[in-house]
């Protein structure tokens, strides 16, 4: 039997090192810097932009921090004691002027 048309469902779990899930808009300290998680990949979407982070590096976050790095994309996050979490952000998002 072939299924024709149908997206493959790939979901991947992603955690800090302290075991907390790490979720769209987390305020975290990365190198010790305050950054954001601006987008967690871990499941396809429909999404060319962002179902392209899953085909390519098996999923991943994308953290933002404007001081020193900008951002980075992380595959790996349960062992990385460079991405702490802080907070989750109300709302989704959080104040960038903190």
């Amino acid at each position: 039997m072939i299924a024709v048309g149908l997206r493959e469902k790939v979901t991947v779990a992603f955690s800090y090192q302290s075991g907390e899930e790490i979720k769209k808009g987390d305020r975290v300290l990365f190198h010790g810097e305050p950054g954001e998680i601006e987008f967690v990949a871990d499941t396809l979407v429909g999404d060319p932009a962002m179902d392209w982070y899953i085909k390519e590096f098996g999923g991943g976050v994308m953290v933002l921090e404007p001081k020193h790095f900008g951002r980075a994309f992380l595959t790996v996050t349960h062992n990385t004691e460079d991405l702490e979490f802080v907070s989750r952000a109300e709302g989704g998002e959080w104040d960038k002027s903190r």
